[in-house]
């Protein structure tokens, strides 16, 4: 059940860090070069062979796990790699935090605003900067918005016109209407706020939302602790299996192939093995097109599907792979536009533009400072360089020119052109700058 101090006030989620963010980049240039390398056309022996590498148990942890299982990156020379399962989102900060050196971890499947927030400093322990590397995206699309079955009648999808009576109704009987989410400013933060923000709803004023760790919002939603949830698969698909509640909606239908986790190293490690960075980089990639290939789906669920990784069982995660879902309220989709995609139209490639969203959509929340310098911020963490590298090394043609995919479309009709963030923000009527 949830943990009442979990709750999302907004002083817990600033974490009381904000205040040096605003001079970010000047400082990180003081403390660490992000500086692009020189590209090359292929690695050359790695400076390491070995790596800690953390995943929470989400369908969309698959590349770093296929690449393991399938020895892609003993195929690149790192034979040490090894995978390590986090409890949270939280844990995972922790450890990116502590490093490998420290017992924690180097790199991991991450939410892609985390590496932002942990470069800043606004999410570390210490409040001190963390740099990092976001290497690649390992998915876009394939999480879901879940709604109880309490609220089956309600008919909840990605536009709700009734969404501010069904949270009126609930808020007046004391007790608030909750929403779940992985981790403040996450990507599971940003697309509830914006679903609720965009029928209607002020999430700083109207909902309560919560952190819960993607394995237990099932259980969560069960003991009736939680009206709705943002996260992952394959969580949402379970929710409908035990018929304890329906998807309200694919993310992808908020914003079609929109970017989702990331494939993020500490700085520090790129900076001191890029070789292996390359490789292991390489070898992600490998995989992201392996578990794209529809006659690998089988296997990658059953891969998935073990206690040491995801642990779930193969009717949870086979489904919405192949893109089948049953929504659990009648809705049933047959081969979605919005199942979930690893390497198939550049979902694999870092967009600068996504990125600028993430911390655009930070700011508007009030995780980052509204004087954050987005452009700079992106620059030093968004490797889009490397990912390059590692495609033409890899003989890949597919290879985006630009790091800007342009002008981004949601579903209320708002457009996101990222060379101008500015004028996005100022057009939102529900915000909660700082």
């Amino acid at each position: 059940m949830v943990n009442p101090s979990r709750r999302l006030s907004r002083r817990q989620v600033l974490f009381t860090g904000l205040a040096t963010v605003a001079g970010l980049t000047l400082q990180l240039a003081g403390s660490i070069s992000l500086a692009p390398a020189q590209a090359q056309t292929a690695p050359g022996k790695p400076e390491t062979t070995s790596v800690d590498l953390g995943f929470i148990a989400l369908t969309d942890a698959a590349p770093l796990i296929i690449a393991k299982e399938k020895g892609f990156f003993a195929k690149e020379g790192m034979t040490g790699v090894e995978l390590k399962k986090q409890t949270s989102w939280a844990v995972t900060r922790d450890n990116l935090e502590l490093g490998g050196s420290r017992g924690g971890i180097d790199g991991a499947h991450i939410l892609s605003p985390m590496p932002y927030l942990l470069t800043t400093g606004a999410i570390s322990k210490s409040k001190k900067p963390v740099p990092m590397a976001i290497l690649a995206r390992l998915n876009t699309q394939g999480q879901g918005i879940s709604a109880s079955k309490n609220f089956l009648d309600a008919k909840l999808q990605i536009k709700a016109s009734g969404l501010k009576k069904v949270v009126a109704k609930k808020n007046s009987t004391g007790d608030k209407f909750k929403a779940a989410v992985t981790f403040p400013g996450g990507t599971h933060d940003l697309w509830m706020r914006y679903w609720l923000a965009a029928n209607g709803v002020d999430p700083n004023k109207d909902a309560d939302l919560v952190v819960i760790p993607p394995p237990q919002m099932v259980a969560n939603m069960q003991s009736g602790t939680m009206d709705v949830f943002c996260v992952g698969e394959p969580w949402n698909e379970r929710l409908v299996n035990k018929k304890l509640g329906y998807t309200v909606a694919q993310t992808g239908e908020l914003w079609k192939q929109h970017p989702e986790k990331a494939f993020s190293m500490r700085a520090d490690w790129v900076k001191k093995n890029p070789n292996a960075t390359l490789r292991l980089l390489k070898a992600v990639q490998q995989a992201q097109k392996w578990a794209d290939n529809p006659s690998n789906t089988k296997e990658l669920a059953t891969i998935l599907a073990q206690d040491k990784y995801v642990k779930a069982t193969v009717e949870d995660l086979l489904p919405r792979l192949q893109g089948n879902v049953d929504y659990g309220d009648g809705r049933n989709v047959k081969n979605s536009p919005y199942k979930m995609l690893f390497f198939a139209n550049n979902a694999s490639f870092p967009y600068k533009s996504h990125d600028t969203w993430f911390v655009t959509e930070d700011i508007r929340w009030g995780y980052l400072p509204k004087g954050t310098n987005i452009k700079a911020l992106v620059n030093q963490v968004n490797r889009s360089d490397l990912w390059r590298a590692a495609a033409k090394a890899n003989g890949y043609k597919e290879i985006p020119s630009s790091d800007s995919r342009g002008v981004e479309t949601f579903f209320d009709g708002v457009k996101f052109n990222p060379a101008n963030p500015k004028a996005y923000l100022d057009s939102l009527k529900i915000k909660a700058l700082k």
